[in-house]
This record gives C-alpha cells, structure tokens and sequence, in this order.
C-alpha cells in the first residue's frame, strides 16, 4: 500500500460505481459456475478419495459464496506455500479487515481470484484444476468464424508480406507498415476479424489507401486517445538503427481463447515484418478473473489447431442436447488451422515466442508497487522495446484503480512506470471499468450526457461496456536511434516523453 497512488481507489462501497456491480451482482455468478464445475467433475470421478476432496472444496466454495453476498468482513488467506500469501493478509490487516461491500475494488477482486486458487493448491488431488478451463475453450470454439477467417488471411498476409515490399521506398515502406501495425493492434484491440481480411492480396497502394477507409475511421472514432503512432515510430526506429539485434517485445496478456489467438497474430506479425525478433508472453501463473490467460492455454490452443476437425466438430453438451452436429470444417479451413500451428509451434521452438509467468501478475496491488515488490522483473521488461498491456485489469493496475480526473496525463497516472522509468508501455484497452485517464479536456462529460453514458446518475455508464477504447502510450526509456548512419538523439514529441 504505501508504493500506490495518492488518489482514491475505486470502491465496492460507491453505488456510482461498475465497483459496486461487480461486488453484488458479478461475482456470485461467477462462484456460482466455479461451484458448478467442481460438482459435475466429482460427479464423474471414480476415485472416492478425490470425489471426497472435490466436495470440500464446493463446500468452501459455497462458503465463499454465503460470505460475499452476506457482506462479511474478508478473512485472512489460507497458507498453500505461494510467497504472496503474506502480502495479501498484511494488506488486509492494513485495511482494517473490511467487508465485501465497502473495500477498494482492486485488493478485493484479486483476493477473491487468490482465495479461490488456495483451495485447489492446498489440495492433494486437485492442484492443477482450472475451474475456469472449459468455458476459456468453449469460448474459443464459439469464435470459430473469426477464427477461421483470420487463419486464412494471417496466411496469405505472412506469406505475401515482404514481396508487398520489393521495389518500395524506404518512407513508403514505413507508411505502408505503420497502416499493418494498426491493423494489427486494432484487431488485438477489438477482437475484431474483420479488418485483417483488407490486408490480404494487396499492393503496396492499396495497404496505403487504408489510411482513409472507412471501416478505420469507424474504429477510431471510438479510440478516445489514440496513440499507435508514437507506439510504432519506436518499433520502427529500433529497426533501422539496430536491424541485426536483438529487439524485444513484452505482451502482458489478458484473456485466453480467442483473445490469445489475436494475440499471437500480432506476434506472429512483428516477428515476421522484422519490427520484433522475439516476442515475450507474460500470462498468470494461477486461474485468474475468468478467462485471464495462464500457460495451459497457450499449449491447448495449440492441441486445437493441430486436432481442428475433433475439436470444432465434435458436439457441445447444448448440440447433443438439441441432436444437432456442428458444420464440418472445409480441407482448406483445415490446412489454415495446421498451417498456423506449425507456424507458432516453430517460432516457440526457436525461442521467439517466450511464455514467462510471474508471480507478481496475480498480487492483490496496482503495478506501481513493481520497482519496489517485483524490481528483477521491472529490470527485465526494461530491455524490451515495447511492453504492450492489454485489457482492462491491466489498465486498472497500471493507472492504480485510480478515480482520476480523466484529463489527466497517461503518464502521470501510470507513476513510476512512466516518467524515466526506463520502460516504453502501451495500453490496448477496451474501457470496462470507471477508471480512465489521458482524454481530452471536456470529452467524459460529453460522453456522459450521450444516450446511456450516465448523465447527471454521477455513474460513468460509458466507459462500462467496452463500446470505447483507449490506446495509450508513454516513453520512458529514450534511446540512440541511427539515421542514415549518423548517430543523432531523437526525443518523442514532449507529451509522449514522460517528462
């Protein structure tokens, strides 16, 4: 606590606030479906001393439950071996042990993902049980449209890039791959197929005249701050200076399924484009928020797309219930599918794709606290380029949760991760949550007092339903850029700076 912002936290106490939703009416449903999954796996178990464990462990899910929705104070976290356990209860002492329903949203969030994850870790038979595993993958198999469309245009793409290059110049080369770069981001972003199918079978005028397409102003009306630009002129510059080097990317991940796979389209992406030569995944260590990303996913997304017909057609319990059969998939869908888990298996094999999880991710604190609680992994994301975060509960840890006035600078809101912090992070964050900095002066109210964004309710209704988007970038690692042989210091433009 004493590394946070000065500035007040979200609250489950503020009936304002998509806090206080969360707290009453979310979080049931969501130890509600952990309940369920635990019960039909003891269900189906044969062994009788893990059937006996299995209902403990609903019995202490249950418990949970009845806490939360009775407003009881939060107790202290069981001891299941993990360091982070201590940090957690002194916390919570620090907080006067409150209740569910008048404690910052942030600990309170992550203490109810942490307490579930001790009962499976205190466990003997069930430690490596993912409660939130079959909806993650169901999810995915759900997505199967875009996921088809963009195996089949991520082919196309990867293999056509360079030649869409040859005989282009060298600031021809940069506009057409600062519109990829967007495009790319963009889908990671919106989760959105549609736009990569634009990118495919063109010529080098053709990826430019992207620029001005309309499905592109559509989507950046709803960006409210808007820096890509910044984002790929570092990219780019490290390219030209350091083109034999080593130049690293971080993605600290957000969901699994389908979100994982845009994912690594975008590493796959940078990878091949030269913008990155190798790419580090950060995902959670244990079950986290749902669907948050942990290294067991990537390895079943993989299993899926090289097993493609078994998993996109075999029955769903809803199809078998409805004697219905799933669409088989075409020779050509298959072959995408195949083609892209050779294509990822082998950058993983060469270590351009890293999977590297840390224990700090699922802490019950903001990442302001990094340099001091986690300094070997602040120094580590040093050395990357760029360290993109994505999704929402990376932009709450990065600005603190914090009720900011929503002018306020990005990189005063993200503290010691921004200003000389030797760190470049950008955000790809779709707004699901009241916190939100770095917009135009003016621009929430005007957003308030539009058709469901709040108005005079004193709630900021707009930014609750991933409808709008900020994508925000500070530099706080200024670095030697070689032009035309010479070396020269370039600064960012001074809002970008951090300084």
């Amino acid at each position: 606590m004493e590394y946070d912002a000065d500035v007040p936290q979200s609250n489950t106490a503020d009936p304002t606030s998509f806090a206080s939703i969360s707290a009453r009416e979310r979080w049931p449903i969501i130890l509600t479906g952990a309940i369920d999954d635990v019960h039909k796996a003891v269900s189906n178990e044969e062994n009788p001393e893990r059937a006996s464990e299995g209902k403990k462990i609903v019995q202490n899910l249950a418990t949970l439950k009845h806490e939360l929705q009775h407003n009881r104070q939060l107790t202290p976290l069981i001891d299941d071996g993990s360091p982070d356990i201590a940090s957690y209860n002194i916390e919570l002492s620090q907080r006067n042990n409150p209740s569910w329903f008048s404690i910052p949203w942030l600990y309170a969030e992550c203490y109810l993902y942490r307490r579930i994850a001790t009962l499976f870790a205190t466990s003997t038979h069930w430690t490596r049980h993912d409660v939130f595993a079959k909806q993650k993958l169901s999810t995915f198999r759900s997505s199967r449209p875009a996921v088809l469309e963009l195996a089949t245009r991520y082919d196309e793409l990867i293999a056509g890039l360079q030649a869409k290059m040859q005989g282009v110049s060298e600031a021809g080369k940069r506009a057409a791959e600062e519109v990829l770069f967007r495009e790319m981001c963009e889908i990671c972003l919106w989760g959105n197929a549609t736009d990569l199918s634009l990118l495919t079978n063109l010529s080098y005028d053709d990826i430019q005249a992207l620029q001005g397409a309309e499905s592109r102003k559509k989507n950046e009306s709803k960006i409210l701050a808007n820096d890509f630009p910044a984002a790929f002129d570092v990219l780019w510059r490290a390219q030209i200076s350091n083109p034999k080097g080593d130049r690293r990317v971080d993605i600290v991940l957000d969901n699994a399924g389908f979100e994982l796979f845009v994912d690594l389209v975008l590493a796959g992406y940078l990878l091949e484009s030269g913008l990155a030569t190798q790419i580090v995944l950060h995902p959670k260590n244990i079950p986290w928020f749902v669907s948050d990303v942990v290294p067991k996913d990537f390895s079943e997304l993989l299993t899926a797309l090289v097993n493609a017909k078994q998993f996109y057609e075999t029955p769903s319990a809803d199809e078998e219930a409805s004697n219905t059969n799933p669409t088989a998939l075409s020779a050509d869908e298959e072959k995408s599918l195949k083609s892209l888990f050779e294509h990822w298996s082998t950058l993983y094999a060469e270590g351009k794709i890293i999977m590297r999880a840390n224990p700090f991710w699922t802490e019950g604190g903001s990442f302001w606290r990094m340099p001091k609680t986690a300094p070997e992994l602040f120094e580590d994301l040093k050395e990357s380029e760029l360290v993109i975060f994505k999704g929402d509960l990376n932009y709450r840890k990065l600005t603190a949760d914090g009720m900011w006035d929503p002018a306020t600078a990005f990189s005063k809101a993200i503290g010691p991760l921004g200003p000389e912090s030797g760190l470049r992070v950008l955000t790809l964050r779709t707004c699901k949550a009241d916190v939100v900095v770095g917009l135009p002066a003016g621009k929430d109210e005007e957003l308030r007092a539009m058709e469901g964004g709040g108005g005079d309710s004193g709630a900021r209704k707009w930014a609750w339903s991933g409808k709008w988007a900020v994508v925000s970038f500070c530099d706080g690692a200024l670095r030697l850029y070689v032009e035309d042989r010479i070396k020269v210091y370039t600064p960012m433009p001074r809002d970008k700076q951090c300084d």
